[in-house]
């Protein structure tokens, strides 16, 4: 079994240096140590993994089909060497997420997480594009939707809707909507996705013989924060998830209006590499969000 490993490992540096050479540096090894390690693993499997020319070494179709194996396989090996050394470990160490353009909601949870594990570095990157979690080095994400990459493992944090709001003041100087049509007679605040240039579509239902209904934007932000004071403001009508405005909807400051005619049910999910070794740190971070991000 440490002879296969070995190969496979000599294989991988082999295989990523595209030298042989450059891959014994590496190792502290011979170049000729592995090439015969290499040669012995290609006779093994019975398959050639690699070209050789006498400037360089490229991968054959098998080759590149076994090297994300072999990733793969050394990755568990590494996370189970690490599981066994952390296993009594406190949660510590650099931390990197990336969390969606919802200040509002995050900001007081991760403060909380940071005040209860100060040995935690979190490198936090917000964003509301869809980052590949394993290419770009991320330990957990959080993002609303339900996940598409197989790569990944995922836990739900909780459920959401959109609402629609305006202020009092403006709702008397310019009515109450009664139906969606209305809204062409209504200053609307519309969101765009930074990363996109797409206006958020306002979940509006509508029957068979209706026409979809456009709303005339009064203004156009890529900040759902900015939305919330403009509306405040009297200045129109805003769509914005529940959870951003709940309290300023208590406080009376903003109105939900055509909530007969809204329907949208959206889900925030943490997600995170399903190859990687579940850290202290990352597993005590996934345990938190899931408890405290909905927790009121």
């Amino acid at each position: 079994m440490v002879s296969v490993l070995k190969g496979i490992t000599f294989f991988v540096q082999a295989a990523e240096t595209r030298s042989f050479s450059e891959a014994g540096r590496n190792l502290g090894v011979s170049s000729s140590a592995v090439g015969k390690s290499v040669a012995r693993l290609e006779a093994s499997l019975g398959a050639r993994l690699l070209h050789r020319s006498t400037r360089s070494i490229t991968l054959t179709a098998e080759g590149e089909l076994f090297l994300e194996r072999c990733r793969r396989i050394l990755s568990e090996v590494e996370a189970a060497e690490l599981e066994l050394s952390e296993i009594h470990n406190e949660p510590k160490g650099k931390l990197r997420v990336s969390l969606p353009l919802v200040g509002r909601l995050v900001i007081p949870v991760l403060t909380s997480f940071m005040h209860r594990y100060p040995d935690i570095e979190l490198d936090v990157d917000f964003s509301d594009r869809l980052v590949d979690v394993i290419e770009e080095g991320f330990d957990a994400v959080i993002r609303t939707g339900e996940p598409t990459d197989s790569r990944l493992m995922s836990r739900p944090l909780g459920r959401y809707s959109l609402v629609l709001v305006a202020s009092r003041d403006y709702l008397s100087r310019q009515g109450q909507p009664q139906t969606p049509t209305d809204l062409v007679d209504h200053a609307c605040l519309l969101h765009k996705f930074p990363s996109t240039g797409k206006y958020e579509a306002w979940p509006l239902k509508r029957a068979d013989t209706e026409a979809e209904t456009t709303p005339h934007a009064a203004m156009v932000c890529n900040t759902s924060e900015a939305l919330i004071d403009v509306a405040r403001a009297g200045l129109g009508i805003a769509c914005l998830p529940d959870y951003m405005v709940r309290e300023i909807i208590n406080r009376g400051e903003l109105i939900t209006v055509l909530d007969d005619h809204i329907e949208h049910q959206g889900t925030f999910r943490i997600m995170w590499p399903s190859s990687k070794y579940m850290a202290p740190k990352l597993r005590v971070f996934i345990d938190f969000m899931v408890e405290e991000l909905f927790k009121h």
